[in-house]
């Protein structure tokens, strides 16, 4: 094992962006869809695994929501969250902000509790084994309807004490954050934050909107933002996170070669960047994973690291007690 490796796998670090249901290994697939009599078109974990290559966003959504049929009851969610945590406490991931996309189940008749209370479960006994700390975005599917969008949300209300923001993933192109600008003004007077995909493979201006429009607290990817100056300082001024998804991001070719993978670029902009999954089970690695392929392919320094991890921690929804006990466990690492 390399140097630079050795010091990744270690550091404690927090994840931003990741889909519950894009933890969804072919192995748990498999074994729920047994459990729940649910015919997949796979005969075996290794063809879902040759399923798993992508020319763009939509052939992976395609097969992800394929995945996801097989997610039925309270106790599917929870173990679906559930081995993803104990995955994460293996690579010393001490908080994780988790997005899940209600209506990917509510529309094939699974009740919202029955998503939400298998997650939380699983995520407070992630918090008693293995001590990792969490949050709870809930995702509006940008394909769907504002309307749609609003019934989710009603959906939410009697569980807000369970959920800390509301985010808008999904297709991209053609569905622009403006599509969303009622039902997050609603979400923000119901006490929820705000994140949402912008500027992956929708242009600059789709993270203009998200800014400008939903008031968000965060933003998803983001990487088109550089090719706009203006809206380069703009983000630099406000201090406004990116979650970037390096593995996502090739395996989705929006980058086609990793040695060309912009985060070295926005971390020297004075971009707050940091490194996240996304899909893990479909693009080949978790955190540390990820937090690899930019290293090696960018040759980043130990330094470099240490300041994505950094803004990792700082920019997590947790209160500032909370991240500056994080921040000082990096540091006492760091030294």
């Amino acid at each position: 094992m390399s140097d630079m490796q050795d010091f990744i796998e270690k550091m404690p670090k927090a994840e931003l962006h990741m889909h519950i249901e894009g933890s969804l290994e072919p192995e748990l697939m498999f074994e729920l869809a047994a459990r729940n009599k649910i015919d997949i078109p796979f005969k075996t974990v290794q063809a879902v695994r040759d399923a798993y290559h992508f020319s763009n966003l939509q052939d992976f959504l395609d097969i992800y929501y394929q995945g996801m049929s097989v997610l039925i009851t309270e106790q599917d969610f929870y173990d679906l969250t559930f081995a993803y945590l104990t995955k994460i406490h293996q690579q010393n991931v001490i908080h994780t902000e988790i997005f899940f996309d209600p209506q990917g189940h509510t529309d094939r008749g699974v009740s919202f509790s029955s998503v939400i209370n298998g997650i939380d479960r699983a995520l407070s006994d992630g918090e008693k084994k293995y001590g990792i700390s969490s949050r709870l975005i809930m995702c509006f599917l940008r394909h769907l309807s504002e309307e749609e969008a609003f019934t989710t949300l009603e959906q939410a209300l009697p569980y807000r004490d369970k959920i800390i923001g509301v985010g808008l993933d999904s297709s991209e192109l053609g569905h622009p954050p403006s599509k969303f600008e009622r039902v997050f003004a609603k979400a923000k007077t119901e006490g929820f934050l705000a994140v949402a995909h912008a500027g992956e493979e929708g242009p600059p201006g789709y993270v203009k909107e998200a800014l400008d429009l939903l008031k968000i607290d965060r933003l998803d990817h983001g990487n088109r933002s550089l090719e706009d100056a203006e809206l380069i300082d703009r983000l630099v001024d406000m201090q406004m996170a990116l979650t970037i998804c390096p593995l996502s991001n090739f395996k989705l070719a929006g980058v086609k070669d990793m040695r060309n993978h912009p985060i070295k670029k926005m971390l020297d902009l004075g971009l707050k960047v940091t490194v996240n999954s996304d899909d893990p089970a479909y693009f080949g690695g978790y955190v540390n994973e990820n937090y690899l392929a930019v290293a090696d392919n960018l040759d980043l320094t130990k330094d470099d690291i240490l300041a994505l991890a950094r803004n990792g921690f700082e920019a997590s929804f947790c209160t500032n007690t909370q991240k500056q006990a994080m921040i000082a466990r990096l540091e006492d690492y760091g030294h």
